[in-house]
């Protein structure tokens, strides 16, 4: 670019100075005004058509300068300055665009994809994978479109979104195999030996790293058999074979070293700590753990300076430098936040909850004690996905029952028509009438055991069918149906509604064992009927609990409206049964409910009875909205509250802030219907203002 600025400037002093020239020519001459103003017109419009025919973009030339940028992108990532990288490549990819090179164009996205992953900046570089692949697939360049499939599976890996990296890893290998490129394949399979890894499934985790290495090796690899060694490291360090862990850690270094590559010598640097740590070689640890900080830092790598900022916490801890620790600890945890690492966020609270603790600080320790326990319910999350995963490699388990009906009754009137035929062959010589009469007998039987069959068939398979519906959701039981398995799923927004008894232990002590089933029976047959009429997904029972979900399995734009509608409803249930009940001297609930917005996980867990369940942190809120709320009432949050606050038939009543573990103060409304079916008793609702958590 600073050479073609240069020509540019030099063909534009040579014009001026010709201008000079003919300028002062004709005065010389004794040319009027306007002849010398004519004069130098048309001698400028002629060089300026020139300079513009000459200065036009020529293609082979871009093309080149384009290259070049790239190149001199990719020189400065391994440098770790990623700022310049990222503006070379956003040159060269206007330049691309420019020329309509399509694969040229997915090469940029997915190097600017990569300097995002490389500082933590996993939602971008996820976008800009998925540019590149669609810039692939106009190409038909099926290389770059799995190398970027590849590279998405490893964002989602580092996320712990183990299902979905798996997706993204099988994806890619198919892709590289079709292509025959045993580079590529190697490098996946060696990604799901990682994800082995995580699922502590060491022996596979092994297989894997050890195909990928020996193909590295065939290759020479370098760069790539750094890595694997690194992984292979790892096993050994969880398995506490600490010589085989530092041998592969060692050696892992020394290639990223022979190579020059910052981010390959940043893992097993960090590894080398651990594993130093882990045998209480705390001065190495932290020789190696500091060294791993300075090159996160320089590759401006969020992930790695959270990671080794907690880890030389932990150590100075273990060394009793308490002052160092929380500094450290808390510089660790604030990264965690900014780049949304859960599972890093927790050991950060873990560590700082250990220092404050060991200093006797109850109040600062019960902070990150509570932090602790919240982040770890939402790692529940990643746990599920993990199980889900499991279910994937044991699918064979879960085979439908209605698929066994089938083969099985294929499988007899199969059997019982080889029977008949032999039977029909073996009476043949006993003359054509006798055949005739056989074969209508063996026909109508036949006929009347296949209709029979297919009736006992159908039978089964409509048992099987109300079974599945009225455990698992309709779209949820079809994909188990046809594939064996469920796929974990993400909802960006899903409302959860939990409701609860209050006093419960207390009722239920006034009513016989058979009265408490019957009485909790009826009133979760009427939510049921509540929750299908305003299409909403039961999740659950829990005691005296009741969990239903709005958005999923199918995303609806309208399903937080429904989900209040429906709470507003079972109140309204629970006033009227009351009442009922008093009329007969019966004891009756009083219920709060409680609803909360946003993203959560669903899927199926487990083998043998297994339910479709949801996790995350919007769970875990929708249930201390409940227990904030206040009998006859359905609390919400400001997060539905925003979402709903224009709807015209809804009333809202703001009660301040309320303190809600683990997340502080939350602001909390109550809603309800501006003209309601019943006539609900008079409540002690307008004392409910917060001071503090709501205590019924």
């Amino acid at each position: 670019m600073h050479e073609q600025y240069r020509i540019e400037k030099e063909r534009y002093l040579k014009v001026s100075m010709l201008l000079f020239f003919v300028l002062h020519a004709g005065i010389a001459l004794g040319m009027t005004n306007i002849k010398i103003i004519k004069t130098v017109n048309h001698f400028s419009l002629s060089i300026t058509q020139k300079m513009a025919s000459a200065s036009k973009p020529q293609k082979p030339t871009d093309k080149k300068l384009a290259d070049s940028l790239f190149d001199y992108a990719n020189a400065h990532i391994k440098k770790g300055d990623f700022r310049e990288a990222l503006s070379s490549v956003q040159q060269a990819l206007n330049l691309y665009t420019t020329l309509a090179d399509h694969k040229a164009i997915g090469h940029c996205y997915n190097k600017i994809a990569s300097i995002h992953y490389f500082q933590g900046n996993y939602n971008t570089a996820l976008a800009y994978f998925d540019k590149s692949i669609c810039s692939y697939d106009k190409e038909d360049f099926k290389k770059g479109v799995a190398s970027s499939v590849n590279n998405k599976g490893a964002i989602y890996y580092y996320l712990g979104n183990y299902p979905k990296a798996l997706h993204q890893y099988k994806s890619a290998a198919k892709l590289n195999e079709n292509l025959n490129d045993k580079k590529q394949t190697a490098a996946t399979i060696q990604n799901i030996g990682g994800i082995y890894l995580e699922l502590n499934d060491h022996a596979n985790a092994m297989k894997h790293f050890q195909i990928a290495k020996k193909t590295y090796e065939s290759t020479s690899d370098k760069k790539a058999l750094s890595q694997v060694l690194n992984g292979i490291g790892e096993i050994y360090l969880r398995q506490q074979e600490f010589s085989d862990a530092l041998v592969h850690f060692e050696k892992a270094l020394s290639l990223a070293k022979e190579v020059g590559d910052k981010q390959r010598i940043l893992e097993p640097t960090f590894n080398l700590g651990k594993l130093s740590s882990s045998k209480k070689e705390y001065k190495k640890s932290l020789y190696y753990y500091d060294l791993s900080l300075k090159l996160a830092e320089e590759l401006k790598n969020l992930l790695y300076q959270s990671l080794s900022l907690i880890a030389i916490g932990s150590v100075n801890y273990k060394m009793g430098k308490n002052r160092l620790a929380i500094n450290d600890c808390k510089k660790g945890l604030n990264i965690a936040k900014e780049i949304n690492t859960v599972s890093v966020q927790k050991d950060g609270c873990n560590c700082l909850y250990d220092v404050y603790k060991s200093i006797h600080n109850e109040a600062a320790a019960l902070i990150y004690y509570e932090q602790a326990i919240q982040l770890k319910d939402s790692l529940r999350a990643k746990e599920t996905a993990k199980d889900v995963l499991n279910m994937e490699f044991e699918k064979q388990l879960l085979l439908d029952s209605i698929a066994h009906v089938e083969k099985r009754h294929q499988l007899k009137i199969e059997h019982k028509q080889v029977l008949h035929e032999k039977e029909t062959q073996r009476n043949i010589g006993f003359g054509l009438g006798l055949i005739v009469s056989i074969l209508a007998i063996g026909l109508l039987s036949r006929l009347s055991y296949v209709r029979k069959s297919k009736a006992i068939l159908q039978i089964e398979k409509d048992r099987s069918e109300h079974l599945l519906r009225n455990i698992l959701p309709e779209e949820i039981a079809e994909e188990l149906k046809q594939k064996g398995y469920v796929d974990a799923q993400d909802f960006d927004t899903a409302s959860i509604l939990f409701t609860d008894f209050k006093s419960f232990t207390e009722t239920a002590s006034r009513l016989s064992p058979q009265e408490l089933v019957e009485e909790i029976n009826i009133c979760f047959k009427a939510f049921d009927a509540i929750i299908d009429h305003y299409g909403i997904e039961k999740i659950k029972t829990i005691g005296d609990a009741y969990m239903a979900a709005g958005g999923l399995p199918k995303p609806d734009t309208s399903s937080v409206k429904k989900t209040i509608l429906a709470g507003i409803e079972m109140q309204e249930f629970i006033t009227k049964r009351k009442s009922e009940n008093e009329l007969v001297d019966k004891p009756a609930f009083d219920m709060r409910v409680g609803i909360h917005v946003g993203p959560i996980v669903a899927g199926i867990v487990g083998v043998k009875k297994f339910q479709y369940d949801i996790w995350g942190d919007t769970v875990n809120i929708a249930s201390r909205m409940e227990s904030n709320g206040v009998i006859g009432k359905v609390n919400i949050s400001e997060d539905v509250y925003q979402i709903i606050k224009n709807e015209k038939n809804l009333s809202f009543e703001y009660r301040g802030k309320g303190a809600v573990k683990g997340k502080g103060a939350m602001d909390m409304y109550f809603v309800d219907n501006k003209v309601s079916v019943l006539n609900l008793e008079p409540s002690k609702i307008a004392q409910a203002k917060f001071d503090g958590p709501c205590k019924q």
